[in-house]
């Protein structure tokens, strides 16, 4: 029996996503979408991060599980179940599955897709379901304590023989660490002039909180390192650890610039990550987690 907590927290999660994460700010983009680097400049290197996805997947089978759906956000995301006769997008938030529906679509319109509100930690498919299961950046929003569980839940689902793809962001990344440390003095910086210069204009010296209630807040978000991943879930399935991207939002916006290179650095990092996908998977921002069930 869950806890008052634990139940909190997901009402809040869902809360948030449905009332301000999928709200649509502007053509197919949404609100949430402020967590990635949507500029140019950067366009290609997400692209090709987020088409890593498909090479760990069965390209065909009947149902194909996208858990923790969202509005199935980006374009690249379609590519994952295309060989699929239907894709099953759960997901805590009914914004969001209205969303997806119509995005691709349910059976009725002539779509592929079919929608269910469900919980990653609990879902509620048979065993052996699935021949194709992803799960985007969806595990860190559950309670800490349900993490493994939720992790067991997709290998259940999936059927014997086939792959399923679990991105999530690490607790601590080691080589972001050494990376944001400037940036985090250089917006600190930045705050503190923007911050003194509006006190000196307007003669007052609390006009920071207004700027910090425009940007909202965030939701619940709760992540491990890899280490306890290789413990505590490795010891239980076969997994693989790969990378998804090895950077940050935050690197991106602070370090990549169109007028120094800033595409042609991030080629670079990609063909970095291709030779040495363990070594980035394990020490960047994100791994891609490839599950197989034997």
């Amino acid at each position: 029996m869950k806890n008052s907590s634990e139940l909190k927290i997901k009402q809040d999660v869902r809360k948030f996503y449905d009332d301000i994460g999928w709200k649509e700010i502007g053509d197919g983009v949404y609100q949430n979408a402020r967590y990635e680097d949507l500029r140019p400049v950067s366009w290609e290197y997400i692209h090709n991060c987020h088409l890593r996805v498909c090479r760990h997947l069965n390209q065909e089978g009947r149902y194909f599980l996208d858990a923790g759906s969202g509005p199935i956000q980006y374009p690249e995301y379609l590519e994952y179940s295309q060989g699929y006769q239907a894709r099953v997008c759960a997901d805590i938030s009914i914004v969001a599955l209205a969303e997806a529906r119509q995005r691709i679509g349910d059976r009725s319109s002539g779509g592929n897709g079919l929608f269910v509100v469900a919980d990653i930690a609990n879902l509620p498919f048979r065993r052996d379901a699935f021949d194709g299961v992803v799960s985007l950046h969806t595990i860190h929003h559950l309670p800490i304590e349900e993490h493994k569980q939720a992790y067991q839940e997709v290998y259940r689902v999936l059927a014997p023989s086939k792959s399923a793809v679990v991105v999530n962001g690490w607790q601590d990344s080691s080589l972001m660490r050494f990376f944001v440390l400037p940036i985090k003095w250089k917006n600190r910086a930045r705050k503190w002039i923007r911050r003194s210069v509006n006190n000196f204009r307007r003669g007052r010296s609390n006009t920071s909180n207004g700027s910090r209630k425009q940007k909202g807040k965030g939701t619940f978000v709760s992540k491990h390192d890899v280490e306890w991943l290789k413990r505590e879930v490795g010891s239980l399935m076969n997994l693989e650890i790969l990378v998804w991207r090895s950077v940050s939002v935050r690197f991106l916006r602070g370090y990549i610039f169109p007028d120094l290179g800033g595409k042609w650095l991030l080629r670079k990092l990609y063909g970095l990550e291709e030779r040495f996908p363990h070594f980035f998977g394990e020490h960047g921002q994100y791994p891609l987690i490839v599950i197989k069930k034997d």
